[in-house]
């Protein structure tokens, strides 16, 4: 038996021993979602940042926009060692790198540390895409969109928790509150990791320089790969400038709400988290491409209710609600199709994915607040049907094979 086929028996029985291990697959899960959960606490205390550091809307707005941009320079020059070193030491180190980050965040003296301290917690924030592409390496094609949506509900679940959670903490605590919180949480991930998670040499021989070369030649080589980057990184420039702004229209005349409120909200988006594992068999069944067009159809639906009922609460609700369905929809289907690309690529792949979603995220996070300003709500939602309308034309408009 030749290497390469060892290698792939070893992965179906590391696969078969992963699922029999329920605890393992939760704490995989509890692991992505609350590693990533980190990027986005500071959405719902925005508002509370401004007024402790006595600054603007439109310069706080630059927090979560450094947050996302470190998120994507982390995908760009970490998880691209997913596929050349073992997996579970650098899972382990990147916790500890974690926890020191969030305590710099917390003991911010002012707004300038506040924006490096976040540029490093983002990234610092990736193990979620360390654990993801050995998962999908190690499960095969056929199962790949169920095991993948499973892990992703617990991920979506984290992060639309962590938006609630932050807001709640921060009119407890103080917006620093959830960072002293988290730095803590991610040391006992830490240990969990370390007893639960097995081993995972990759059989790379590829030096780092030839992994992030690598990067360019799957990007020029794979059009798919561009096509699933650049539409999810439009749908997600979208989804943040709705999210970023959120908290600037419940704390406006029209509601009056506070922080705690605007993080409640995370909640509604818990519907379309809870379908992953459904999406994800319908990738299996339907195939990845005609999943992303539905969930496209929902993301534009989502914007169109915001902008013509998001100053009633019902229609804010409702409009959350077909969003968050259609931008997990896109997500999921997106990734799943640039995992069947190359094989023993994944980790490359999904960084390639990641960088350009999350710069895209980053790009919404800084046209969000500036939208605000100009437009208030018509200018938000003007932009965010603008950004999901790109998206669609490079959907429909693009390869079908």
């Amino acid at each position: 038996m030749d290497f390469q086929e060892q290698s792939q028996l070893n992965d179906t029985t590391a696969f078969s021993n992963l699922l029999a291990n329920r605890t393992t697959v939760f704490t995989l899960a509890i692991a992505c979602g609350l590693a990533i959960a980190n990027v986005y606490y500071n959405q719902p205390l925005l508002a509370d940042m401004s007024r402790s550091f006595h600054i603007s809307v439109q310069q706080v707005g630059f927090i979560p926009t450094l947050t996302q941009v470190g998120y994507a320079t982390g995908l760009l020059f970490l998880v691209p060692l997913g596929d050349r070193l073992e997996r579970k030491q650098l899972i382990i180190k990147m916790f500890g790198l974690l926890s020191c980050t969030l305590v710099a965040v917390a003991i911010s003296p002012n707004i300038i540390w506040l924006g490096v301290a976040s540029f490093f917690l983002g990234f610092s924030s990736i193990v979620a895409h360390l654990i993801l592409p050995f998962v999908a390496q190690i499960t095969p094609p056929n199962q790949r969109g169920k095991v993948i949506g499973t892990l992703m509900s617990g991920l979506i679940i984290s992060v639309l928790l962590a938006r609630s959670v932050s807001g709640f903490v921060g009119k407890l605590m103080g917006w620093p509150g959830i960072y002293w919180i988290s730095a803590g949480v991610m040391i006992v991930l830490a240990l969990a990791i370390r007893q639960q998670l097995p081993e995972n040499r990759s059989s790379s021989q590829m030096s780092y320089p030839e992994l992030m070369q690598s990067l360019a030649h799957l990007t020029y080589q794979q059009p798919v790969l561009r096509e699933a980057a650049f539409n999810i990184a439009l749908i997600f420039c979208a989804f943040n400038v709705f999210w970023v702004t959120l908290v600037f229209l419940l704390e406006s005349p029209v509601y009056n709400y506070d922080s705690q409120v605007a993080g409640l909200f995370g909640l509604v988006g818990l519907v379309g988290a809870g379908t992953s594992s459904l999406v994800g068999r319908l990738v299996d069944k339907w195939g990845a491409r005609r999943v992303v067009g539905i969930a496209l159809c929902f993301a534009l639906s989502g914007f169109t209710i915001l902008w013509l009922t998001g100053t009633h609460l019902m229609g804010l609700i409702l409009g959350v609600i077909i969003l968050e369905l259609g931008m997990h929809s896109a997500y999921l289907s997106n990734q799943i199709r640039v995992y069947n690309l190359v094989p023993n690529a994944e980790s490359r792949l999904n960084t390639v994915y990641m960088v350009i979603n999350y710069s895209g995220g980053a790009l919404g996070s800084l046209l969000g607040s500036y939208s605000w300003v100009i437009g208030k709500w018509n200018g938000v939602c003007a932009l965010g049907l603008f950004l999901l309308s790109l998206a669609a034309i490079l959907h429909f408009g693009g390869r079908r094979k």
